[in-house]
């Protein structure tokens, strides 16, 4: 550890960003889980209507989005031997694997209210209290690992990248998992819960190492005497005074609104729309594999294009993919659709979150005091308000449009519901992102900004 380079500055090793990025593979094995599983859980294993456990999650995003920027405050509050946000990592991941356990055992005895009841308290247990309480120190630590702006888009890379591998674990074992827990039954409540014990288990193990390896270095702005000076409220005026900011967090929304249309209805597509639902694990894991293969020649991209312009690139790449599966249900198109979508992921996952915190810290030079937790914990309010909202609609757009569980073959309607979320949101979705970031010139200030804040001045200081 003493070998370290410590500097606000500084390179980092090559484990050090893989360790970082492990945290959201990690994070995937819960995020992944519900954004792709959690209404499929909730429809066909127990049995919940889709519209009245879709309605559950977006009611439930108001106090999740509130315990986001509750959590924002804490840690730019907290003080202690292993920084600002680290230690959270260590504390709460054990109480969230418990708790994602529970989510996905709903007990059979558990019908009507009692049952709707169950699921809003445990899904909050997991979104709005746990995974809040890790996700924000984790994307956070972005920041305070280092300020050296390529270093952040490298971090970025690895946690697109392990995200990604996370989100492809997920897609291809947990119908089998359940299928093989279940005795061959892949939607029996046994085989469910016994697969988020092993996953679970993975969870804290991957998060545990991840704390021990990473390091905080970027100190931020502090008052003369030492202590935090920014109120709750001085710190949301902060951002909001952000353009930057605000420009990233609407891209933020718009994506995880998109991913959570886009990855919840894909088994819908394929099971209904396509007439396999054994279509589903190359569908996304083609995916998954491009968006991979992207990320590892991206770092070599950002040599040579700026983080904003290659986001860019991405969201056209991928808008081109969903346009195309929207007008078929071929499955070699719909692989062929799979391929573009993974590399326009690959492209813009790679900087979204490195954007993101370059955007905080102009925010610091532009204010005078620094916002990390917050302006992490409200773009992770966006984030989770875009999933949340994103998975409810898909459960309106589906019951608008007739879906039944119950039925082997669904209507005309039910399918156009499905392809509309499972193609037409995602190009809708992708184009606001494509125009937030044409007006996201951040670029042409960086360097002095950074110059700036090492020399201990702000904006308007000669």
């Amino acid at each position: 550890m003493n070998q370290k380079d410590m500097s606000p500055n500084a390179r980092l090793s090559f484990l050090e960003r893989f360790a970082y990025g492990i945290g959201d593979y990690a994070g995937n094995l819960v995020y992944s889980a519900i954004s792709a599983f959690l209404l499929v859980y909730y429809t066909n294993v127990v049995g919940a209507s889709a519209a009245a456990a879709a309605s559950i999650i977006a009611v439930s995003k108001i106090l999740d989005g509130i315990s986001d920027l509750i959590m924002g405050y804490i840690v730019d509050h907290t003080h202690s031997k292993w920084g600002k946000a680290r230690p959270w990592i260590a504390r709460l991941c054990i109480p969230l694997a418990v708790c994602t356990v529970l989510m996905f055992s709903v007990p059979s005895s558990f019908v009507g209210t009692i049952q709707l009841v169950y699921i809003f308290l445990t899904y909050n247990l997991v979104s709005t209290i746990f995974y809040t309480g890790i996700n924000v120190p984790y994307a956070t630590m972005q920041g305070l690992m280092t300020r050296n702006q390529y270093e952040r888009g490298l971090l970025g890379n690895f946690r697109n990248l392990l995200a990604t591998a996370g989100t492809m674990t997920i897609n291809t074992v947990v119908l089998k998992m359940t299928g093989f827990f279940g005795g061959g039954d892949a939607y029996s409540q046994k085989g469910w819960t016994l697969t988020f014990i092993v996953l679970m288990i993975v969870f804290v193990v991957l998060n545990m190492f991840m704390f021990f390896v990473c390091q905080e270095r970027v100190k931020e702005n502090t008052s003369d005497n030492g202590e935090q000076s920014t109120s709750f409220i001085k710190g949301i005026v902060g951002l909001v005074k952000n353009k930057y900011w605000v420009l990233m967090v609407i891209s933020i929304f718009s994506m995880y609104f998109m991913m959570s249309t886009f990855f919840g209805s894909a088994v819908y597509f394929t099971m209904y729309n396509m007439g396999n639902d054994g279509y589903y694990t190359m569908v996304s894991n083609l995916l998954s594999i491009f968006q991979i293969i992207t990320l590892f020649i991206t770092p070599f991209i950002m040599k040579k294009v700026s983080k904003r312009n290659l986001f860019i690139t991405g969201m056209i790449i991928a808008t081109i993919g969903f346009a195309l599966s929207g007008f078929t249900t071929n499955y070699t198109v719909i692989c062929l659709s799979s391929v573009i979508k993974g590399i326009g992921f690959g492209c813009a996952g790679a900087t979204m979150f490195g954007c993101l915190q370059d955007a905080i810290t102009y925010g610091e030079w532009y204010n005078g005091y620094g916002t990390a937790g917050m302006g992490n914990a409200a773009s992770s309010f966006c984030m989770k308000v875009g999933s949340g909202i994103g998975t409810a609609a898909l459960g309106w757009i589906l019951e608008a449009g007739g879906f039944d569980a119950k039925l082997e073959v669904q209507s005309a309607s039910a399918l156009s519901s499905v392809n509309m979320s499972f193609a037409w949101i995602p190009v809708i979705t992708s184009v606001i992102c494509i125009i937030c970031m044409l007006f996201f010139n951040l670029d042409k200030y960086y360097s002095q900004v950074v110059a700036d804040l090492e020399a201990g001045k702000h904006r308007g200081e000669s």
